[in-house]
């Protein structure tokens, strides 16, 4: 790979994971600019965790290349665990320590660790310093890993699955006030998670990873406003045909014809009511997770 631009703070190029026969990343080309969240969305197994081990260098690929901040993941490794804060679906925190002593013991590896910006998280996730890993909730341990990712101020968060185990206060308060806080400061973040609720509110962009390949990258605000699912009444006799160009997803059942239609325009039920006979149309608009599932449904019914 050619030095990459420093406008992207995440790039790969041709990227590629085997496991023995299984390929879990396929030829993933993405560059992701600095600053901003980009949401990595996908059904299990379809290679997010994977995609994020080999940006860490915690798994080598099997062909393609991957940078980040203009370091090579294979090779300059430990200059990106510097710079970036990371947050695994599986936290391994040392469980004899006490939450103090894991801070203690973390702090000196960061040049850039902020104690003000830590004494606030501590408050904030509401963790007691004296109290031992191995007596925490699974919610509370969810939150220690993520300050120790963030108290460092990096200039990349890689978070995958990071509100799992949050109570909803806590977690309102971590992506409208800590996340946001680090976009502001043109941080750059990384977010995988199920919670598409949360990376719609989150993610300037977002990129769809299925059965290892990127099927879809765009802005989140152009995928919500150009996706529409439309509900067309059949009158009696009409036979259901080609849908619009750009359906995604569709189902008929009985009279009524479901529709997800991607790059939607007014051309679209111009196109319906010419070529059908209907009583009745109507446009809904959708949300993260029902364009997602719309996607996703499609897929696996075209192979």
């Amino acid at each position: 790979m050619t030095t990459p631009s420093p406008t992207f703070a995440i790039e790969t190029v041709g990227l590629s994971k085997r496991y023995g026969t299984k390929d879990a990343v396929r030829d993933l080309t993405l560059r992701i600019p600095r600053g901003g969240a980009f949401g990595f969305i996908g059904p299990n197994g379809a290679g997010k965790s994977t995609t994020i081990k080999m940006l860490m260098g915690l798994a080598r690929p099997s062909a393609g290349e991957a940078r980040v901040l203009g370091f090579d993941a294979v090779q300059d490794s430990v200059a990106i665990k510097q710079r970036v804060g990371y947050v695994p679906e599986l936290h391994n925190i040392y469980r004899w320590m006490r939450v103090g002593e894991v801070i203690a013991f973390c702090r000196p590896l960061y040049e850039t660790w902020n104690d003000r910006f830590c004494a606030d998280l501590l408050k904030l996730f509401e963790l007691d310093p004296n109290d031992k890993v191995k007596q925490l909730s699974k919610g509370m341990v969810a939150k220690l890993a993520l300050l120790l990712a963030v108290a460092h101020e990096p200039e990349v968060l890689i978070l995958d699955e990071p509100t799992s185990g949050l109570d909803p206060v806590v977690r309102e308060e971590f992506l409208d006030g800590v996340l946001r806080t680090l976009c502001e400061r043109e941080r750059t973040i990384l977010f995988s998670s199920h919670a598409l609720s949360d990376v719609q509110r989150i993610a300037d962009t977002v990129g769809l990873i299925f059965e290892g390949r990127l099927i879809d990258h765009c802005r989140t605000e152009d995928l919500l406003n150009g996706t529409k699912r439309i509900r067309a009444v059949l009158r009696d006799g009409c036979v259901p045909g080609p849908p619009p160009e750009g359906t995604i997803w569709q189902r008929v059942q009985q009279r009524e014809w479901l529709m997800t239609v991607r790059g939607f325009s007014p051309s679209t039920l111009e196109y319906l009511r010419t070529k059908y006979s209907l009583d009745n149309v109507e446009v809904i608009d959708l949300g993260l997770e029902d364009v997602f599932k719309d996607l996703i449904k499609g897929r696996k019914a075209a192979t």
